[in-house]
């Protein structure tokens, strides 16, 4: 296929030349065939190469990314650049490069930004323009404007970003590189949705380079990763200075993974960071700043206790693009979830996609009648409910009453491909006190702005599920936080010397877990008597007891952190002053998110950055062509020679269809016709096999839909799966937590029933002996998964405790004796 290349006019005043309509956000990707599209048959983009150098400093990294172009058109080029970011990062530098002059670029009002650009290209100067989505800060987009025929130029972005921490502990840094489409309702303005050209993995036309260089307090154990990586060299004796880098040639075609490993992690920690001379007294960049990381622990006997009572609801992704590992992984959990609920809780399950539906009508008590039930429509349940529009079950969710002494936990899990990110997170926030929310991003390219937002409004965790990844476990982490006691009454108190005063520069804590850390940020103000020391301290209620958590700290800034405190600092603020700006629609409050964000020199959805290069100073004559950078996208599987269908559109329904392979033909009522892969906007998407088993997507614009008269080729029969005995040992277990003694069990064991007979003690209950049997099957031969079955466990062993057994020590040696195993009654919790 070849790719369609239009020229790009000059642009009329008003216009933008980002985009082919006027700006009112980025530019749809709805009408994309003014852009050049990438084919296999070696267009090139001016992309070449992706150069990534990272700085960590205890909790915080410091990246330094470097993008080089290169035009190799006979034409003026423009290179459009949509890319993800963390939702949590700080943009805090911009430059450019060409020849040897570099510009570095400076924070704007949006509109203002963009106009200047757009004088600059008609000048003949050359620009580049880097701004933030209006609809979600993970997603920016770059423009290089007017970049001469065969000339080069290097961008250079800085963003600061907090390491998040792990349950085991670990701080986990990840590098964006693929970006999903994202769906928007019916009712989302298309202006605000980033044009985005997506091509299969192994097409990503630049690499990527990254080294990382850690510095600690404390010692750094190791560093994994989801790629390849050369060895950790150390350069101390002490062990808390290193450097890693990816193997070479590395395509930039996934997300890039790291965990780091410190010792005694957990550990709380405070860093003063002074202020910059220069800025305006009394500003947020000209105090120092402290930012305190507290991981509380609780009392071990809080921790071992489960909360008894609840409400939780599951809202599950059904979307087409959860088809395949996604959907199984996620029945898989969801019948580890249903099993490992206790007695006396509530219950429910959603679907969401285009539309949503629900299990039960409203939470049902968990009983064993209602989760078998549940897990005959678990079994049932496939990515086949087309869009991903999760605003309207949240809306449904919120609407029903709540259960008295029952507190509603939450689980979302998505792949998080969704345009209104804000609209949701505003709704979770303004039903934050009745709930906690804890989601899950599944799969690459998964919003980190809706998993860590939704998680954050809504008083929870977020995980990402990524590679490997088991789902189940992580699910599990966050079960264990949902079953803890509800933290209340959190309190922040900060001491001074005289003369000083503390600003908290984030909202209140409004929640706690074991083991997970807070970050707190606070300015500092005024001068100390003397004593360079201050002190802060956590209080909080805990099941009905108090706890005081008290950390001293030195006032005395810490040296060369680079204002990367600050940053992160000023960052917090906007993205609460912004929140606020959308609750009040207050032009002040939007003038003080500018205000600060041009100060602090960071990005806001408000503002952009600019550079602007002096050129030739003549006026644009000629045509400048576009070409729009493709980056990873995860959502689909690669094919190679699948054959055409046939497929007809219904009335008023443009479809866009999307696929790997591009130079296979669409057949329609109107005849053979090339097609491309069209973008990232979508009214809604489904998911297809053709009958070689490759997956082929739709997307079109509601309220038109797909008819396919029976022509359309359906999904092949999957021959049968043999089920996986330790998925099997779980979804025989009753609701009140013991096992019967089945046939089905046995096949679990690989035993016969005069196996079973022979090693039997003598007057044991069979529900007693089977219970026994598949707690020493689980810790002797899945001991490696405890964390996804501890509290299945936990149910079994509480049921065999209520059950007064006298002779329970002999059924633990002849089971043991039975399936080959050596566990004790002890770490039975017998």
């Amino acid at each position: 296929m070849g790719a369609v290349c239009s020229q790009k006019r000059l642009a009329r005043p008003g216009e933008g030349r980002c985009g082919s309509t006027q700006y009112g956000g980025m530019q749809s990707s709805i009408n994309m065939n003014i852009c050049g599209l990438l084919t296999e048959k070696g267009q090139e983009v001016p992309l070449k190469s992706v150069e990534v150098d990272v700085k960590v400093k205890g909790h915080i990294a410091t990246v330094t990314s470097v993008l080089r172009y290169v035009n190799e058109e006979k034409l003026p080029v423009e290179a459009v650049f949509v890319f993800p970011l963390p939702a949590e990062a700080s943009l805090c530098h911009f430059s450019a490069k060409i020849a040897n002059e570099e510009v570095v670029g400076e924070v704007q009002e949006k509109q203002k930004a963009r106009e200047m650009y757009d004088d600059a290209i008609s000048s003949g100067k050359r620009a580049f323009l880097l701004e933030e989505s209006g609809e979600s800060p993970d997603v920016f987009q770059l423009c290089v404007g007017s970049l001469p025929p065969k000339e080069s130029a290097a961008v250079t972005l800085i963003y600061v970003i907090e390491l998040t921490a792990e349950a085991d502990h670990a701080l986990r840094f990840c590098l964006p590189a693929v970006l999903n489409p994202r769906y928007g309702p019916t009712n989302i303005d298309s202006a605000n949705v980033p044009q985005v050209k997506g091509v299969p993995s192994r097409l990503v036309p630049y690499t990527l380079s990254l080294s990382v260089v850690i510095t600690s307090p404390i010692p750094i154990s190791k560093v994994e990763s989801n790629c390849s990586l050369g060895p950790l060299t150390y350069l101390n004796t002490a062990h808390t200075q290193a450097k890693v880098s990816l193997s070479p040639g590395h395509k930039f075609d996934r997300d890039v993974e790291l965990l780091l490993y410190y010792q005694d992690a957990h550990q709380p920690t405070a860093i003063v960071e002074a202020g910059l001379k220069n800025a305006k007294p009394g500003s947020l960049m000209a105090d120092p700043v402290v930012m305190l990381s507290l991981c509380p622990e609780f009392p071990a006997e809080v921790v071992s206790s489960c909360r008894k009572r609840g409400e939780f609801i599951f809202l599950m992704d059904q979307s087409g693009s959860m088809a395949g590992s996604s959907i199984r992984s996620a029945r898989e959990t969801l019948l580890l979830l249903l099993k490992s609920l206790p007695l006396g809780c509530y219950f429910n399950i959603f679907g969401f996609g285009s539309f949503f539906q629900s299990f039960f009508t409203e939470s049902v008590e968990y009983t064993q009648e209602t989760m078998e039930k549940a897990m005959e429509k678990v079994e049932a349940m496939e990515a086949n409910m087309q869009g991903t529009e999760i605003l309207k079950p949240l809306k449904h969710i919120y609407g029903q009453a709540y259960l008295p002494n029952h507190p509603r936990q939450l689980f979302v899990f998505t792949d998080g491909e969704v345009w209104n990110t804000k609209e949701i997170l505003d709704l979770v926030r303004t039903h934050s006190l009745s709930h906690r929310c804890f989601t899950f991003g599944i799969g690459k390219g998964a919003s980190t702005a809706l998993i860590t937002g939704m998680a954050k409004e809504g008083r929870g965790t977020a995980q990402f599920i990524t590679g490997s990844d088991r789902l189940q476990l992580k699910v599990m982490q966050s079960l264990s936080f949902a079953l803890q006691p509800s933290v209340v009454d959190i309190s922040v108190k900060w001491t001074v010397p005289d003369g000083m005063s503390v600003i908290t520069l984030t909202p209140p804590l409004n929640v706690l877990f074991q083991g997970q850390r807070a970050l707190l940020y606070a300015q500092l103000t005024g001068q100390s008597s003397g004593n360079n020391e201050g002190t802060v301290t956590l209080h909080y209620s805990l099941a009905e007891n108090p706890v005081t958590n008290q950390l001293s700290f030195c006032l005395k800034p810490s040296e060369d952190t680079g204002l990367a405190v600050h940053r992160l600092a000023a960052r917090a603020v906007i993205q609460s002053l912004e929140k606020e700006e959308r609750q009040s629609k207050d032009d002040s409050v939007r003038e003080k998110v500018v205000e600060l964000s041009v100060q602090a020199g960071v990005s806001s959805s408000f503002t952009a950055f600019i550079s602007v290069h002096k050129g030739s100073g003549q006026p644009v004559k000629g045509p400048l062509v576009k070409r729009t950078v493709p980056v990873a996208q995860g959502s689909y599987v690669e094919t190679d020679g699948a054959p055409s269908f046939r497929a007809r559109r219904a009335r008023g329904a443009p479809l866009r269809f999307l696929k790997a392979q591009t130079t296979d033909f669409l057949e329609t009522d109107g005849g053979n016709s090339d097609y491309s892969y069209e973008g990232c906007y979508m009214g809604g998407r489904d998911r297809h096999v053709e009958p070689d088993g490759s997956p082929f997507f739709m997307a079109w614009n509601a309220p038109g839909f797909l008819e396919t008269d029976g022509i359309f080729p359906k999904e092949q029969a999957a021959s049968p799966v043999q089920k996986d005995p330790y998925l099997k040992l779980v979804s025989l277990q009753k609701a009140a937590g013991f096992w019967e003694l089945r046939t089905e069990l046995l096949c679990v064991f690989s035993k016969t029933e005069e196996e079973l007979a022979k090693q039997r003690p003598a007057q044991v209950d069979d529900a007693v002996w089977a219970t026994v049997l598949a707690l020493i099957w689980l810790h002797g031969f899945r001991a490696a998964d405890q964390e996804e079955w501890k509290f299945i466990a936990m149910k079994a062993t509480s049921w065999i405790q209520s059950q007064k057994v006298g002779n329970l020590a002999e059924c633990v040696q002849a089971g043991n004796a039975l399936l080959g195993c050596q566990v004790k009654e002890d770490c039975l919790g017998f």
